[in-house]
Formats: structure tokens, sequence, C-alpha cells
């Protein structure tokens, strides 16, 4: 039997941040990181395997880190944690005994019972190197791809897997445009719009009722009796949390079926936490429980679950989750943060919404120049901003950032209205004409 005080569960970004976090905060403590894949892979980077990087081992987090901070990496598999004696036991028979157990177990894909699912041709999104060499090889050779799901993932792939010569690649989405669940709908046209132009054609507002096939996979048979041709469907309707290992020993899961957690990741027992996409979420405006699983939010929770293990030294108010999102679709960049306009209604917000366009240099006749759009979400009263959504260029990644950080804080629309910008001709729009500070002043202008 092994021993180590630190014991993590998981190689994905949750158990990396929570690795080197316990190590500066705790230099003196033994740390373990266990996982079950060869190599881990860098999440968000899975879908440009297939273009932009050419190839999975492009896209893997290299090891070096974890030796540098003199954290101990076994390969093994979970398969039962005892809490009161502090064990966890493995495939390998192994065991290894903890002081502090962090469980950064992650998530897996969504497989509905569709027919014929279960043919040649039909993948998911995983983040298993093998698995992803397998897809990347089907790719290749695949003329006819149909992507389901039109969420962030579902829209990077078929963004990607377009660009390669020979593919026709179609998108089926069951809600009204793709990115329905982050965007309002006028800036999912956007992003649905530079998807048309690279050819992809997509079917929203229909649902999958079986795949097509004789073995292997020949089509996609949607609600309306069409068939969409497909020689390879991958499915990217989202995930679910890992709780097996959790759930048998004992601990609480959550309404939303990920680990319940307090607001510093502290699972039902004391010593062990939880982080990432296995932990369950709570929205950060009204405390109900979201699927948000981002590697951004796992790297928070990391950072706060690795500095709060042996004593409250990274104190958390109990804010909940913000769902910051950003992806950029051939040459428009689409972010979002906070409530959007609908779910804001959805949820009973009394709102004003400001808006703004400009182009982001200045003057606009230069070079590269391309048009940004602001749209801000406030409470009507107070005028506290709820939520923000950008579209533009690469720029736009950032100023979501502000937005967030601004969302964070609670901040007002008075305040951002005197927000004080760097901005240059190269870089930024103008700062007579900033759309953060323009959007804002027009929902004030509605609120007087």
């Amino acid at each position: 039997m092994e021993n180590t005080n630190i014991l993590i569960l998981g190689g994905g970004p949750a158990g990396l941040v929570t690795a080197g976090t316990a190590r500066a905060y705790y230099p003196d403590k033994a740390i373990t990181l266990v996982r079950d894949v060869q190599q881990a892979v860098v999440p968000c980077g899975v879908p440009y395997i297939f273009n932009r990087l050419g190839s999975v081992d492009k896209n893997l987090i290299p090891d070096a880190g974890l030796a540098a901070q003199n954290v101990q990496l076994r390969l093994d598999t979970a398969t039962k944690l005892d809490p009161k004696a502090h064990t966890v036991t493995f495939a390998s028979g192994q065991g290894i005994t903890y002081e502090k157990l962090v469980l950064a177990v992650g998530s897996a894909p969504v497989q509905l019972p569709i027919p014929g699912s279960g043919q040649k041709g039909v993948f998911y999104v995983k983040k298993d190197p093998a698995y992803l060499r397998e897809l990347y090889t089907a790719v290749q050779a695949a003329k006819h791809v149909v992507i389901i799901g039109g969420g962030f993932i579902g829209v990077e792939f078929a963004e990607e897997i377009a660009q390669l010569p020979g593919k026709q690649v179609s998108v089926v989405e069951l809600l009204p445009c793709c990115l329905a669940q982050a965007f309002d709908k006028e800036l999912c046209a956007l992003g649905e719009a530079e998807l048309g132009s690279l050819g992809v054609q997509m079917y929203t507002g229909r649902k999958v009722m079986q795949l097509v096939g004789n073995g292997q996979v020949s089509g996609v048979l949607l609600d309306d009796d069409s068939e969409v041709p497909a020689d390879l469907v991958i499915f990217s309707i989202g995930v679910r949390p890992n709780v097996a290992l959790a759930k048998d020993a004992g601990l609480t899961i959550g309404y939303s079926g990920g680990i319940w957690v307090d607001e510093y990741l502290r699972t039902t027992e004391p010593d062990i936490f939880a982080v990432g996409d296995c932990a369950e979420k709570k929205d950060f405006f009204t405390r109900k429980v979201v699927p948000v699983m981002l590697a951004s939010t796992a790297s928070a929770e990391a950072r706060i679950a690795g500095a709060n293990l042996y004593s409250l030294r990274m104190v958390r108010d109990n804010r909940g989750t913000l769902a910051t999102f950003s992806t950029r679709l051939v040459k428009t960049t689409l972010a979002s943060a906070g409530l959007t306009e609908r779910r804001a209604r959805e949820e009973g917000f009394d709102i004003i919404v400001g808006q703004a366009k400009t182009v982001n240099r200045h003057p606009g006749s230069l070079p590269d120049a391309h048009m940004t759009q602001v749209k801000l979400i406030f409470s009507a009263d107070s005028l506290v901003l709820l939520g923000g959504q950008v579209a533009g260029a690469q720029e736009a990644g950032e100023i979501i950032n502000l937005i967030a950080l601004a969302l964070q804080n609670r901040m007002t629309a008075t305040q951002l209205e005197t927000l004080q910008v760097a901005t240059h001709p190269l870089l930024t729009p103008a700062p007579t004409v900033y759309p953060l500070v323009t959007a804002t002043m027009q929902a004030i202008a509605q609120a007087r």
C-alpha cells in the first residue's frame, strides 16, 4: 500500500491545476496524480486535430510540468474509494492511502439510445488520445460527415473538418439555432453564416430518429423523414459527470448529477474535494444547478481547492459559476458571459439591453478592420450587469474577459459608463465609440 499526502484522481486541466496550486501552497506535502490515459489532451484543442494541428500528438499536454513540481504520476484506473480508511484501490490491484483526496475525474459523452448508433462510423467526442487517433483516421477517409449537436464543440468540429478537401459537412441541432445555449439568436446567426460560407449544411430544429445503415452508417434520418447522407457521424450532444466512484463511496450526488460540493469544493466527506466536470455547478445569478463544463471553470475551481486542502487560505464567497464562453468560426469570434437576454427574461429578470456596433480599428480604413458588436444585459432597476455577448475579430475573446470581470464584481452600468480603457489605432476601436462603453450608455438612456 502506497502512501501520499495529497492524492489527485484525473489528469486534465482540473487535476493539473490542483496539483500545481497544492504544490505552491503546501511545498512539503507529497502529491500523487493518477490518470487513466497514457497522455492527457488539451480539451479545447480536440476539434483542431484534423486540420490546423494535423495530428492528435500535437494536442497533448506534456508531463514535464508535473515532474518539475515534484508531483508523482501514476497511470491506473480507480475502482474503489473508501473514505473512512482514506484509501483508493486501482484496477492494477494497487492501493494508495491519502490525507486529502481530490476527485478531478471529468465527464463522459452522453450516448442516447438512438437506433443504429452502434454501427461502424459512429463516434463521440472523447479525451482519449487512442480513441481520437481512430476518429482522426476516420475523418480523413470520410466524404459525408454529420455532426449531431450544434453547441461549441459541434460547430468547431464542423468548421475544422469543412476546411479539409472533399468533405461535405452537416450539423443537426435540436434547438432553433446553433450555439443557442450561449447566445441570443442574432449572434447565433453570425456563427451560422460563417459555417455556411464553408458549405456546411445546417439542420436546426430537427431531431435525429435513426442512423441508417447495414453495419456501417450511411445516413441520418430526421424527424421530418428526410435523410442526410453520412459515412461518418460524430455525436457532440453534451457530457455527463463521472460520479460512479464517488456514488459508490457514499458521497452525496447533487440534483444535476454531479458530485455535491460547497463553495470551497469540499464534498460531504471533509477530506475529499471535487473539481471540474465531475463537480456540481450552480449558476452565478440564480443559484440553480447548471451543466457548465469548461476547462476555464475547472481551472478556477482547482485553484480554490488546491489552496484550501488543509486550511481555508483562499476565501471564496458563494457566488456560483459564471459561464464564460468563446469560439472562433472562420473570421468571426463569438463570446458570451453570464445571462443571455433570452435566459434573463425566462428567469424573470426585469432587464434593459444595450447594444453597440463599431469597427475594431480607428480609422476604419486601416487594413484588417473588422466589425465589433457588443450586447449587454442589465437589471432595469439596479443597473447591475447580468450578461454580455461579443462578436468580432480576435479581440472579442479579451473583451468578454473584461465583461466577465465586471460580472464577478457586480459592476453597474454607471461604473462601466466611465470605464477607462487603453486604445490604439492598430489594436482597438476608437475611444470615442468603444463598444463596451457605448452599449452601456445606450442601456442607461433606456433606463432614464
